[in-house]
């Protein structure tokens, strides 16, 4: 080990901290991101349009210059993560712990509602039905409707599979897990760098840089759906109940999740976070189950067994297509730069929780098992969507005009038996997905300003309040701000997916270097 990386490990250990540095004062990526996060509500206070036509800018260029990079570094990310999974680097144990801090239920559950946030519900609605009105370029119309509905569940399932998943948290996990757990450096995304730029990735205005381009992705990404979450619920309470689809009611349902994912975020993973995610997935694994005995079961099955393998058959010429980069823009490389811009954030948290784990159980919870997992939900709800469609046209694609994803969700559980009462636990299980994202990534971001594992409860909630306030502010402009800061995330890709690259070859060395230090 160098002698740099003694004294950070000499660096690290406890020692008293003043207010400041507890609450990350001294850090200089705190004031660089809620900085920055402030002049964007202030400019969207100021100049909506302008903002708007700003980030729009922004988007069409990232998505148009980076799109091709980013549509290759997903692809590499999932096969490398595979090639390390199978190979003898796979019983590599990671964290410097013998056995897992969490059980294998609880460890999931808590990979699969923080990953997969709010879109897993919406999203799960309404992508399949806009890919079957509007087929794929890739696929092109098909004279079947049932092949329609196939390639319609093999595009939905690209874009919230494998390659989604494996850039949330694989490569860049064992990297980080190694670097912080066995050689003592900070569980920041600075760290990720420190191969390529050694100490000057951790200290200065360098590593600040990094960690608040990180900081900011992150959050623009859970402010956009905490945004969403108020406006969904408020349209779905207005069709459910008549109760008025307007800022109050969308501002109600907001204070409620900042309270809910606030309090979790304090508790610390042991408690909240644990507890939320574990009940949330009995939730959704009832619903499953609901709608597999009264919905169309031979339709959910036979589709999703041909969808997964349309898409497997289909996988690199799906993961590589550049036919039409319009169309590439609001679907594929859209979902890529959220994804991305998400990425080191959640490597931390994934790395927090997975401590003791193997690179094999790492890789196969996150980058295989959790995608099977939620294409089996999309085929459930969105192709339960699609089936409903074909039966009957215009059921389920007339709500969705506009792209209405809350309008989607409603018109497929109210062709269900008990409508109502499907259609409320459809909005809770959204309701705690999106608050799970929340407490998470207020723990994580916390972890990061502060330099701690454990950070201070002033700081989880500041961020925690921060976050929703500022998803306050947004729609109290209408949906435009939010949608805004959904598309920002897209341009905070461009220098995030930059900090990522490097794991492409630092994470097989060092999973080489491991297996030779535990004997493998």
């Amino acid at each position: 080990m160098s002698d740099f990386t003694n004294a950070v490990k000499a660096e690290h250990i406890p020692t008293p901290q003043s207010t400041a540095e507890k609450l990350g004062l001294d850090n200089p990526a705190l004031w660089m991101s809620g900085g920055f996060i402030a002049l964007f509500v202030m400019l969207a206070l100021y100049d909506n349009a302008l903002l708007s036509e700003l980030v729009n800018t922004g988007f069409s260029w990232s998505v148009t210059i980076f799109g091709p990079y980013w549509q290759v570094l997903l692809l590499l990310t999932f096969l490398i993560s595979l090639v390390l999974a199978v190979g003898h680097t796979g019983h590599v144990r990671l964290g410097a712990l013998d056995k897992p801090e969490i059980d294998g239920f609880r460890w999931m559950a808590i990979i699969l509602c923080t990953l997969l946030a709010g879109g897993g519900v919406f999203w799960a609605a309404a992508e399949p039905i806009a890919h079957y009105m509007s087929p794929p370029p890739l696929f092109g119309a098909q004279e079947s409707p049932q092949q329609n509905a196939i390639n319609a569940l093999s595009q939905s399932f690209m874009h919230w599979g494998f390659l989604a998943w494996a850039i949330l948290g694989s490569l860049t996990s064992i990297v980080l897990m190694h670097l912080h757990y066995d050689k003592g450096l900070p569980l920041q995304p600075r760290t990720l760098l420190y191969p390529i730029l050694g100490k000057r990735a951790l200290t200065g205005l360098t590593g600040a840089m990094i960690d608040a381009c990180c900081i900011v992705a992150v959050a623009a990404g859970t402010i956009g759906p905490i945004g969403f979450l108020g406006l969904q619920i408020s349209f779905a309470l207005n069709a459910l109940f008549d109760i008025p689809d307007g800022f109050t009611t969308q501002f109600i349902v907001i204070l409620c999740a900042i309270a809910i994912y606030t309090l979790s975020a304090l508790s610390g993973l042991n408690r909240g976070i644990q507890i939320l995610s574990r009940y949330n997935i009995i939730l959704a694994v009832g619903l499953m189950a609901y709608i597999m005995i009264v919905g169309p079961t031979n339709f959910i099955v036979n589709s999703y067994i041909q969808g997964v393998g349309s898409m497997i058959d289909n996988f690199i010429p799906m993961a590589t297509y550049r036919g039409d980069e319009g169309w590439l823009s609001w679907w594929t490389v859209f979902f890529w730069g959220w994804f991305i811009g998400y990425g080191p954030m959640m490597a931390i948290f994934i790395a927090r929780i997975s401590r003791g784990r193997t690179i094999r159980q790492l890789v196969m919870a996150v980058s295989v098992i959790a995608p099977i997992i939620t294409c089996f939900w999309f085929t459930v709800v969105g192709g339960s969507g699609v089936a409903f469609e074909m039966a009957d046209p215009g059921s389920v694609s007339k709500a969705f005009e506009g792209f209405n994803l809350p309008a989607a969700l409603l018109a497929i559980t109210q062709q269900l038996p008990f409508p109502l009462i499907v259609s409320i636990l459809f909005l809770i299980l959204t309701t705690i997905f999106i608050v799970t994202t929340g407490d998470s990534m207020t723990y994580t971001i916390s972890v990061v300003v502060s330099g701690d594992t454990e950070p201070n409860a002033a700081i989880r909630i500041f961020w925690g309040v921060m976050m929703g306030v500022t998803a306050l502010i947004l729609i109290s402009l209408g949906s435009g701000g939010v949608s805004a800061l959904q598309s920002f995330i897209v341009i905070t890709a461009v220098p995030v997916s930059l900090i990522l690259l490097p794991s492409l070859w630092n994470a097989p060395k060092m999973a080489r270097e491991m297996a030779k230090e535990q004997g493998l």
